[in-house]
């Protein structure tokens, strides 16, 4: 498991659109420079519960690599609060990686700063093949109709985690498969200083995942066909007061939350202050906070009504991480070599058991430790209920000004402030005037 994808926040963000004519990442001191050519620098997003977790991981696979190809590989895992800033500084820069990690939301908005190697047929051929790897999962690598930007390396889909002990307490036989049954549940559990929904009220990008989905199910998705914003319609904003609400109106998600980023509703939820948490890819972490595996169940997430599936009952965005090369690497070569191994079918089983995530790479999803009860449910929802989030140019600032939007909502209702259709309607049209303009 690792961080909710936290867009970096503030000017750096904003001038993205700015940074197309880049030269792109690279670094002078290792990745491969010529007083060092057989050394690589990696950024990795912090997947696990903690950044030592992921040094664990991810040590003993970059020691196997330099061992298999004398390549050495410098490693630094960037917490995801941090990432976008400092993704976006070496862009504009030139001083970076030569390989990193980006959540696979980010992939088209990075795109347009040309500082990413693409993923021509060329490309795809030195790592096996662009067949290897799920349709799906290539969905969010770029621009559609452009070569990607990126290569899949962790897939993730949203589910709802719930504690068995405290619905049982509560007299609830089982999870909730609709939004109006989650509420009836949490009404039951809300009492005596527990709650019953986890959420991360600060943190910008677990707020528009969740709102992307809630629009999807009403018939909104943030952006028109040719890529324009578009924050006000009305399923976008009654996606936004329905997500809210569950603060706000329905009482279901403790107010402290507003102020949650760093994923505390993770530790709430371990501690059983909080009977449901909504999450990508969450059981490797609970395992790390101490919670047996038979003391949560796995669900899919919410749907209006009936059963999960596309439009109206989409429950999830394609969540996940994928694998970028700074074009102006001076080991653009030893970089290839190293996606080649991250994405082998036997680190790809390796990685993924770690972090509890789903393979990209289509022969390694036929190990039996991603047909399991958790994965089991993220695997069906990432092929028959997922869509991934628009692939425009503006995505990260979009997740940044909506983001903040769904942040300052929850701080109102935290703070018994009335959240209205019409306030809502008017933050988020502050957000799309921040949007840059064509």
């Amino acid at each position: 498991m690792r961080s909710i994808r936290a867009a970096a926040v503030g000017a750096v963000t904003m001038s993205l659109a700015l940074a197309a004519s880049a030269c792109g990442g690279g670094s002078s001191t290792g990745g491969g420079s010529n007083d060092s050519p057989r050394e690589l620098t990696y950024w990795a997003s912090n997947q696990g519960a903690s950044v030592e977790i992921d040094k664990k991981v991810l040590q003993p696979e970059l020691d196997k690599f330099e061992k298999e190809t004398g390549i050495k590989v410098k490693l630094e895992v960037v917490p995801w609060s941090d990432l976008l800033n400092r993704i976006l500084t070496a862009t504009t820069s030139g001083q970076g990686p030569d390989v990193l990690n980006i959540g696979n939301t980010w992939s088209a908005s990075l795109q347009a700063t040309g500082a990413l190697l693409p993923w021509d047929a060329k490309n795809f051929d030195r790592i096996g093949g662009r067949d290897r790897f799920v349709e799906s999962a290539l969905g969010s690598t770029g621009v559609q109709g452009q070569d990607p930007a990126a290569v899949p390396l962790y897939s993730m889909a949203y589910a709802l985690y719930y504690n068995k002990k405290m619905f049982a307490e509560a007299g609830v036989s089982g999870p909730p498969a609709t939004w109006d049954e989650l509420v009836e549940t949490g009404r039951k559990i809300s009492e005596d200083g527990k709650w019953a929904l986890g959420a991360e009220g600060s943190n910008l990008s677990n707020n528009i995942h969740q709102v992307f989905v809630l629009g999807k199910q009403h018939g909104a998705d943030f952006f028109t066909p040719d890529g324009k914003p578009d924050f006000t319609s009305d399923g976008a904003v009654a996606a936004v007061k329905q997500y809210v609400d569950l603060m706000a109106k329905d009482k279901v998600i403790a107010p402290g939350n507003a102020e949650y980023a760093q994923n505390q509703s993770l530790g709430d939820f371990a501690k059983g202050k909080t009977a449901m948490v909504l999450w990508q890819t969450a059981s490797a972490t609970f395992k790390t906070m101490g919670m047996k595996d038979d003391e949560w169940g796995v669900a899919p997430a919410p749907v209006p009504s009936g059963a999960p599936g596309t439009g109206a009952q989409t429950n999830s965005m394609v969540a996940g991480i994928n694998m970028a090369v700074f074009k102006n690497s001076d080991n653009v070569d030893g970089a290839t070599k190293f996606v080649e191994f991250m994405t082998s079918d036997a680190e790809q089983k390796i990685l993924n058991k770690a972090y509890g995530s789903i393979p990209p790479v289509k022969a390694a999803q036929s190990d039996p430790a991603f047909n399991g009860p958790a994965t089991g449910v993220l695997r069906e929802t990432l092929a028959t209920s997922a869509a991934a989030l628009p692939q425009v140019p503006d995505e990260s600032q979009f997740e940044t000004a909506v983001g903040t939007a769904v942040k300052e909502l929850f701080a109102d209702a935290a703070a018994g402030r009335p959240v209205t259709t019409e306030s809502v309607k008017a933050k988020l049209a502050k957000a799309q005037q921040q949007m840059p303009t064509k």
